[in-house]
């Protein structure tokens, strides 16, 4: 199988697959605007494989090979001999739409397309290029070196060929895939998480419950690991609330609605744990 990827953005779950991908032993070449960006993504995996290392799951001589196995550059073109392309960049339409179409002008005829993207239907991703069946979804969660899934997503044109190439590459990055058949924006996952998260901060924002006790219902009555307002910090308020509005958007059905209590939220900056504040203080 095929051995060279490229990633497109550094950011937490780009640097994730990238670190993923290099320790199976993938060639990595990962992409970002900014070379501030890249120092930060190759900073987080250099972090996360000493973390492993410390810990006794990786030998310290096949981090410094995996390390050897990503570059990183700011050039688009960098992207040209890939087998497979991993796009992940922020959730907006617009941004990842350019991206394909650049995408599409360089990489050889049978290098697969995948996005990241947990929200935006694939098929308006791929309808910027002029190989949609070459374009699949490759949902990763984060943190990506943590978390066993991946969720592959076939758009309407995805050819049965690519959605084995995209699993074949997940499962060798050691992820356990689950198939979205049909191009619902949010998917499984997170038409799931998010209707969960948007019933959560109705509860809360109407004075039902605190966050504590709504989050301990779910811990402790459903089995889940995290309840989905801890949830929500940990992913990001605002990112949950782009992701909600986007399913409510294509879909509408008004269980995606996203409650005023996010909106407030997110307008005053209080979006979870990467600002100190959102359902809890951190």
């Amino acid at each position: 199988m095929a051995k060279k990827l490229a990633v497109i953005g550094a950011g937490l779950m780009g640097s994730g697959i990238a670190q993923v991908s290099a320790q199976a032993g993938w060639e990595v070449v990962l992409r970002d605007v900014t070379e501030g960006a890249l120092a930060r993504g190759r900073s987080g995996i250099e972090k996360s494989y000493e973390k492993f290392v410390g810990k006794g799951k990786l030998a310290a001589e096949d981090a410094e090979r995996a390390l050897g196995r990503i570059t990183t550059t700011t050039d688009l073109d960098a992207a040209a001999d890939a087998d497979i392309v991993v796009e992940a960049v922020f959730e907006r339409i617009d941004v990842k739409r350019e991206i394909f179409q650049n995408l599409d002008k360089l990489v050889k005829d049978e290098a697969v397309l995948a996005s990241n993207t947990s929200a935006i239907p694939i098929t308006k991703i791929a309808a910027a290029t002029g190989r949609p069946e070459r374009v699949v979804g490759t949902h990763f969660f984060s943190p990506v070196p943590m978390m066993q899934l991946c969720e592959l997503v076939r758009g309407y044109k995805t050819s049965d060929e690519t959605l084995a190439t995209a699993r074949a590459f997940a499962e060798s990055v050691g992820k356990t895939c689950i198939v979205v058949n049909r191009d619902v924006a949010g998917f499984v996952t997170t038409r799931l998480i998010s209707a969960l998260v948007v019933e959560a901060a109705k509860l809360y924002e109407s004075g039902v419950a605190s966050a504590e006790d709504i989050d301990t219902a779910c811990k402790l009555g459903f089995g889940h690991a995290m309840g989905p307002l801890a949830t929500a910090d940990l992913t990001g308020v605002d990112i949950l609330l782009h992701a909600t509005d986007n399913i409510y958007t294509e879909s509408q059905d008004e269980k995606f609605a996203p409650p005023e209590i996010m909106r407030r939220m997110v307008d005053a900056g209080d979006i979870g744990r990467k600002s100190g504040q959102g359902f809890y203080e951190h």
